[in-house]
C-alpha cells in the first residue's frame, strides 16, 4: 500500500478543520492529517514541525491572507505543496493563488474521494484546479489575452472587487453598495478591505485617489 499523503489543515474555523479531518479519516489509507492551524504563525510552526506533503489552506485566515501563507511557506519550506481550499469561486483568486505559488485551488464543496485524488495528484507534481472553475478560467484567459477584462484586473482585483471599487469611487456608502449588488453589508466591507489591501491603501479616500491615478476609473 502506498504511503498516505501527510496533510496539514489551515483554517480559522475549527468546525471546518474538524469536518475535513472527519472526511479524510474515511480515506486513512490514502491521506492522513498530521497537524492543523488557525493562523499564519501557527501554520508556519506546524509545517516546520511535521513537514507535511501538502498544506490545505483557506483563502481567508481571519485578518490575514492565505496567499501570504503560501508565499511564506514556499520561502521557508520550499518542498511543501500548498493547495488553497476555499468557498470563493472567483477565477481571479485562482490566478492570484497560482501566481503566489500554490499547487492547486479547490472549492470546499469537494467530496472526500475527489479531495484525496487531488492530494495524490499534487504530490505527484500536478497542479489541480476545481473542475467547476476550469471552463471559466479558460474563458477569462481568453478575455485577458484580448484585453477584455474588468477594470483593476491588472492590480489583482477580482470582478466583484472591481464593481465595489467603482461604486466607492461613485461615492456610495457600504449600505448603498450592498443594496445595489444585492449582497450583505458585511460582504461589501470584506470586499472593500480586500480592495484596500490590494491597492496598498488604508481607507476609501486613498482607494479613490489610487483608482483615479492608476486610470482604473475616470
Amino acid at each position: 500500500m502506498a504511503t498516505p499523503v501527510r496533510v496539514v489543515l489551515v483554517d480559522d474555523h475549527e468546525i471546518v478543520r474538524q469536518g475535513l479531518k472527519a472526511m479524510l479519516a474515511r480515506h486513512a489509507g490514502e491521506a492522513r492529517v498530521v497537524g492543523e492551524a488557525a493562523t499564519v504563525a501557527e501554520a508556519l510552526s506546524v509545517v516546520e514541525t511535521f513537514g507535511p506533503d501538502v498544506v490545505l489552506t483557506d483563502l481567508r485566515l481571519g485578518a490575514a491572507s492565505g496567499l501570504d501563507l503560501v508565499r511564506h511557506l514556499l520561502s521557508r519550506c520550499p518542498g511543501t505543496r500548498v493547495v488553497v481550499l476555499t468557498v470563493y469561486d472567483d477565477e481571479q483568486y485562482v490566478y492570484q493563488a497560482l501566481r503566489a505559488g500554490a499547487a492547486g485551488y479547490l472549492l470546499k464543496r469537494v467530496g472526500g474521494a475527489e479531495l484525496v485524488r487531488h492530494l495524490a495528484e499534487v504530490v505527484a507534481g500536478q497542479v489541480v484546479i476545481d473542475p467547476t472553475l476550469a471552463g471559466r478560467l479558460a474563458a477569462s484567459a481568453a478575455r485577458l489575452h484580448h484585453g477584455e477584462f474588468w477594470p483593476g484586473a491588472h492590480l489583482g482585483l477580482s470582478q466583484r472587487e472591481s464593481e465595489v471599487l467603482a461604486l466607492i469611487v461613485a461615492g456610495l456608502s457600504n449600505r448603498a453598495i450592498a443594496a445595489r449588488l444585492t449582497v450583505g453589508e458585511e460582504t461589501v466591507k470584506s470586499h472593500a478591505s480586500s480592495v484596500y489591501r490590494k491597492l496598498g491603501v488604508g481607507d476609501r479616500t486613498a482607494a479613490v485617489a489610487t483608482a483615479i491615478r492608476e486610470g482604473i476609473y475616470q
